[in-house]
């Protein structure tokens, strides 16, 4: 054990989790790419846990960082400020909520807890539909929606939580079904939930499951949950922390696959917005945003350094068509990837959409998880030079593939010729 290692494990909590045996300091970065205390060089294909979005030390960040700290990084949301406004503009016209506010935070986990305050009050219930498999945050109310025993810690909750399905595709009791019948036997199973409870505040969604090993249902189906919602007046809440910002390819939002009935009542995001900066925000309508009668802050969401890097980061990603860059390389990725596993045992699936793929490992001649290899697969990839994430809930496994979206078409191809090694040498 290092001793950086060993200065971790006696001041830091016991769970808080590192990747690999001999676990990796990060020192520095440049585009795709990291390099460790080392020295050594690797293709990241995590971007720690989908926030480097567009790319590491990206120019225009460092640039707009640097100089909105030479003029003041921090006043709180009790003064005005010229970047929070500024971005509260571009996210709302990106979110296509009509009369949209927004509200600035610092992580994923305090803008899905905002939007959890906020449907609640606004509904006078504390009752929350949640996807099972599903992951929101760690804060206490977030746990509390969470639909992932891995990470679960409590059964304790301000709020009580009815579970849906529909979030995984191809397990559970509709897996056989084709698509349509899959989402016509969801709604079914919503309508008798909703028979069973008095009226819940929200469902809260995640248009692709990003902890849950990135699973999603088909297109429509949070479309199809909308037309019952709304017979009951319940909100929609889209956690697209992991999906934003144009990951998916096909669409800016992950929402916009199930875009049917319009776009949600609240957006929650975070990730990959600041590029490593910690932002985290919600949007909603005016009237949701503005039900709160009691006084409401944020000391850190907003501040004028994480704005002025939220700004340039977006900037960046619209100016140079990155949406469009996941679509194309991100397409010719998974479609490698599904050659490369074709005649693998232990893989059960490839599947995701845009630069957000996840490869789920099953025990051969099994439908069980195999974490042991998942683990020894990111072990043998740090070893020839590629990172990678993993996840999955309920007995799954899988690998999760979500690089900075500026990825080219070669380093692509590298990463998926070293993932197919490190598969092939963990058979």
């Amino acid at each position: 054990m290092n001793d950086l290692h060993a200065r971790h494990r006696r001041v830091l909590p016991d769970w808080l989790a590192l990747y690999y045996d001999q676990p990796l300091e990060i020192t520095h970065g440049e585009g795709r790419h990291v390099w460790d205390a080392q020295g050594n060089r690797y293709l990241d294909f995590f971007g720690g846990i989908l926030t480097t979005m567009t790319a590491h030390a990206l120019p225009e960040v460092t640039k707009a960082v640097s100089e909105q700290a030479g003029r003041i990084i921090h006043s709180s949301t009790l003064y005005l400020n010229r970047p929070m406004v500024e971005l509260a503009e571009r996210v709302a016209h990106l979110s296509a909520i009509p009369d949209a506010r927004v509200f600035f935070t610092t992580s994923g986990t305090e803008a899905n807890d905002t939007a959890l305050l906020l449907a609640t009050a606004y509904r006078r219930s504390n009752t929350i539909l949640a996807m099972r498999n599903s992951y929101h945050g760690r804060s206490f109310s977030a746990v509390g929606i969470t639909g992932n025993r891995g990470w679960s810690p409590t059964s304790l909750s301000p709020l009580q939580t009815l579970y849906v399905h529909g979030g995984v595709r191809t397990r559970g009791p509709y897996a056989s079904l084709d698509d349509t019948a899959f989402i016509a036997a969801c709604v079914e199973d919503l309508k008798d939930l909703l028979g069973h409870t008095r009226p819940p505040a929200a469902l809260i969604a995640e248009p692709v499951q990003g902890v849950g090993g990135f699973t999603s249902p088909p297109d429509g189906l949070y479309a199809a949950f909308r037309e019952v919602l709304n017979a009951y007046g319940i909100l929609w809440i889209a956690d697209e922390v992991q999906t934003g910002w144009g990951r998916t390819g096909d669409h800016f939002w992950g929402w916009q696959a199930h875009d049917r009935n319009g776009p949600p009542d609240i957006v929650t995001f975070a990730k990959g917005i600041g590029n490593g900066m910690s932002i985290g925000g919600v949007v909603a309508r005016s009237e949701i945003m503005n039900c709160l009668d009691a006084n409401s802050i944020s000391t850190f969401g907003g501040t004028q350094v994480t704005m002025a890097a939220g700004l340039a980061n977006l900037t960046h990603l619209l100016e140079h068509d990155l949406q469009g860059n996941a679509r194309r390389v991100g397409g010719l990725l998974i479609e490698r990837l599904r050659a490369a596993v074709a005649r693998d045992p232990g893989v059960r699936e490839v599947r995701g959409r845009g630069l957000m793929i996840g490869v789920e490992l099953t025990r051969p001649g099994t439908d069980d998880a195999d974490p042991d290899r998942a683990a020894a697969v990111l072990e043998a990839a740090r070893a020839e030079g590629l990172l990678i994430g993993k996840g999955g809930g309920h007995s799954t496994s899988a690998l999760r593939i979500a690089p900075p979206l500026s990825l080219t078409v070669t380093e692509a191809e590298e990463g998926a010729a070293i993932l197919e090694s490190a598969l092939r040498s963990t058979r």
